[in-house]
């Protein structure tokens, strides 16, 4: 059995939780778990989320169709059934969550996708695949949880095969961040550090990828965040009464605040990223 690292295992215990598998399910509404592109203030989240994946599929281009790709930390599925389904790729969802998991595969067999969609309980700093085994590996907002990205990445490089692309967003601080800022970001998170820009080209290109793209898309951040604060309030007394703790909507309300502070601070940068291995 996999041991899983400490930041690995409080992850997995937040996300297995009854309060925010009903919050995620319910805000997000079951299929995506990650910022959204917003082409307005008033916009939902389950669109805008979506359309960060439809973004992310076409800034791939024709590679996508028919690959084998791996989407790590994939929560509840939903990127990789919009990839099997409208590319005709194979994908292996890995992800901790086995309460997300086992939702994902409801999906998945709801949508007859389970011959093309693999749920795999698992984390991204141990892959359980070999050396080469995918053309593509994709991830959203889910390598801020780990305590070891640098683990992680080593596990990308392994796993994609020579040609391969990786293509993520995560949560970053900005490259200029000022020292201690964001510690009220990563108390929320439980975590000592946060990805940026410049780590992500620095450590991928020390394992033999190139940089194609940095699509900045920073200024999502506050609005993601300010509109899931705001949805919360406003659905706040309904939420309390679907098996959501006071407690978890209260610390939750303070977390996303956080996000937005510091996303109008210019603390943090987010965006899609892509790399080629060489």
């Amino acid at each position: 059995m996999t041991q899983y690292s400490q930041a690995v295992r409080t992850a997995q215990a937040y996300y297995n939780s009854d309060d925010a598998e009903n919050f995620y399910s319910r805000l997000w509404g079951g299929e995506d778990i990650h910022i959204g592109l917003y082409e307005s203030a008033t916009e939902a989240v389950v669109d805008a989320s979506h359309r960060t994946v439809e973004r992310m599929c076409a800034a791939l281009g024709p590679a996508l169709d028919g690959a084998s790709v791996l989407d790590i930390g994939g929560g509840y599925g939903g990127s990789a059934r919009h990839v099997a389904a409208r590319h005709n790729a194979t994908v292996v969802s890995l992800n901790l969550s086995e309460v997300q998991n086992e939702r994902a595969r409801r999906k998945n067999a709801e949508r007859g996708l389970d011959d093309r969609v693999h749920v795999v309980d698992g984390d991204f700093e141990n892959i359980p695949f070999d050396d080469g085994y995918f053309d593509i590996v994709w991830s959203q907002d889910a390598m801020l949880h780990s305590g070891n990205r640098e683990r992680v990445l080593d596990e990308v490089a392994r796993v994609l095969a020579p040609g391969g692309t990786f293509i993520f967003t995560d949560p970053m601080q900005a490259d200029d961040c000022p020292e201690g800022v964001l510690q009220p970001v990563l108390d929320r998170i439980q975590l000592d550090t946060m990805g940026s820009p410049g780590f992500y080209t620095r450590a991928l290109e020390r394992r033999g990828f190139t940089r194609r793209a940095f699509e900045d898309h920073t200024r999502q951040i506050p609005r993601h965040y300010g509109g899931i604060h705001d949805t919360l309030v406003e659905r706040e007394d309904e939420l309390r009464d679907s098996a959501i703790s006071t407690a978890y909507i209260d610390n939750m309300k303070k977390g996303l605040q956080h996000w937005v502070d510091a996303g109008n601070a210019g603390h943090l940068a987010w965006g899609i990223m892509i790399f080629d291995k060489r």
